[in-house]
């Protein structure tokens, strides 16, 4: 793909000046990797020991964050109502020369799948995770949270309008 970043000045900055190859490639998606199929088969003692204690997870919706201790009290109330989790992806990493997302990343692209109230729910996600010193450093993942609901039964409803 092609990615161009913008400076304070305005300036384009080409591609290859500000994204190089991930020295730490293999390493780095195993971590990840590994992360994500820790919390997917409730071994959350390994993936605890894949985050850095200063981790911050955010998303799906841009308010939703989590520190370590959240993120795995999340999955533990997951694995009161799903059963039978799966997870697919793919990874693909790079390093940030510059700027404020300076350093390794790791970017997982998958499909998640459990079953929840006799209903099996499969869904695309896409997670994005930052990685230093053997640890993921912070995360942001993406997903219709929406379609999940709703293919669990939820109904959204609008508001009654506000009188004038």
């Amino acid at each position: 793909f092609s990615v161009f970043f913008s400076t304070m000045s305005m300036s384009q900055t080409t591609y290859k000046e500000v994204i190089v190859e991930n020295p730490n490639a293999d390493a780095d998606i195993k971590i990840v990797g590994d992360f994500v199929k820790s919390v997917v088969s409730g071994a959350l003692d390994k993936a605890k020991s894949l985050m850095d204690p200063d981790y911050i997870g955010r998303g799906p919706s841009s308010i939703d964050s989590a520190n370590v201790e959240k993120t795995l009290t999340n999955w533990q109330a997951n694995y009161k109502t799903q059963t039978d989790r799966k997870v697919r992806f793919v990874t693909q990493t790079h390093k940030v020369l510059s700027g404020v997302f300076k350093g390794e990343w790791v970017s997982l692209w998958g499909n998640y799948t459990f079953t929840q109230a006799g209903k099996t729910i499969t869904f695309p996600f896409q997670l994005t995770a930052k990685v230093a010193d053997g640890k993921i450093m912070g995360s942001q993942i993406y997903f219709d949270n929406l379609y999940v609901a709703t293919q669990l039964g939820f109904k959204l409803t609008p508001s009654e309008p506000t009188p004038k």
